[in-house]
């Protein structure tokens, strides 16, 4: 006779499968495919930590879509698929069976979208997009509030659809400057929902699982786009964008990808010019994981407002383990690294210019 499920979490069964799935996702750190020092797999085993942290929280506190929350996925300490240092993501786990209110303030940062998804990183190894609406689209009353409904049916006003298959939300808020700028102030409820939010055992063994599941598909694929990107070293090679969005990207940006990697005495020098009509652009520096390096102390980023343009408008950025000095204001550090990720992005940009890049030695910039 077959043993119920709840039996599994009432046996222990399912928090000993629970712990072999991260004991499986340790041996992505290890492989031989990943840079084998001792500062790249400390890094990497802190990443499974973090996914951790975040995967817990996507599913099992805040995963009824009954009773929705926003919560992060992504923020300065837990770093997915080379996170924005501009952005404050939210995100929300619903379903396509219900429909939803979110209601909050719209702030003033440059750039706000609401985008749905379907799948997720622990069962399907994609997160689609169902559709978006952006900040200024919304309808906003004279105080700065405003009110969305998500629906599978057409509503008046505000309204974003979802489809039968929808299953969460990605909120992106991108700043210029995030001294000057306001976050918006967002909350949801689901307008019909069903049953309670009391734990369920049967339901707590599979989300267990899923969890465990979350930490290994995710630190699995970004080590594949990895390998993709070392195709091209030092290069910001055009990638495919149904591939980027298809991972949970907005549709309105467009994502170059790539992976550096210097020598203690050499710099990584990007460089563009005829930058298009665009909401922002921003590029990055992040580690192997594609984990940004720590923003919160170090220079690893800058953006359409925060750099320093050449007399002709172009743009030079420079990436490298020292300060070259002030003719270089746009510099990067590397932040104690060695090799990573990078990605230049282009926010609602009418054309998608070329990224010139070169190594050179630093002495010789």
């Amino acid at each position: 006779m077959k043993k119920p499920a709840h039996a599994d979490v009432a046996d222990g069964t399912a928090w000993i499968e629970f712990c072999e799935n991260l004991k499986k996702a340790g041996q992505i750190i290890t492989q031989p495919r990943t840079p084998a020092s001792a500062f790249d797999r400390a890094e990497g085993f802190r990443y499974l930590s973090r996914l951790l942290r975040v995967s817990l929280e996507n599913n099992i506190e805040f995963s009824n879509p009954c009773f929705p929350q926003f919560f992060s996925l992504s923020h300065e300490t837990v770093k997915i698929a080379n996170d924005n240092p501009d952005n404050i993501y939210l995100n929300c786990n619903i379903s396509g069976q219900y429909d939803y209110r979110i209601t909050g303030y719209r702030g003033t940062v440059d750039y706000l979208s609401i985008g749905v998804k379907a799948g997720s990183y622990d069962t399907t190894n994609s997160m689609r997009s169902v559709g978006q609406i952006l900040g200024s689209e919304l309808q906003i009353n004279s105080d700065g509030y405003f009110e969305l409904i998500l629906s599978c049916k057409k509503q008046a006003g505000n309204w974003l659809p979802i489809t039968p298959d929808t299953t969460s939300i990605i909120v992106r808020e991108t700043f210029l400057d995030r001294s000057k700028e306001t976050p918006a102030r967002l909350k949801i409820e689901c307008l019909n929902p069903v049953g309670n939010n009391y734990l369920d055992p049967t339901a707590f063994a599979q989300q267990l699982q899923s969890a465990s599941q979350f930490v290994y598909h995710t630190a699995n694929m970004f080590v594949g786009w990895m390998d993709i990107f070392a195709e091209h070293i030092n290069e910001l090679y055009p990638n495919d964008q149904a591939m980027t969005v298809g991972a949970g990207g907005d549709p309105n940006i467009d994502y170059t990808n790539g992976y550096w990697r210097l020598a203690p005495d050499e710099a990584l020098v990007i460089e563009f010019s005829d930058i298009p009509e665009c909401k922002t652009w921003n590029f990055q520096v992040s580690n192997y994981w594609m984990e940004s390096l720590d923003y919160r102390y170090y220079k690893i980023h800058t953006n359409k407002h925060l750099a320093t343009y050449e007399a002709d408008g172009s743009i030079r950025i420079v990436v490298a383990h020292q300060d070259p000095g002030a003719k270089y204001p746009n510099w990067l550090t590397t932040a104690g690294h060695s090799e990573g990720g990078m990605l230049f992005r282009w926010t609602e940009a009418k054309s998608h210019p070329p990224l010139h890049t070169r190594v050179v030695k630093l002495s010789q910039l």
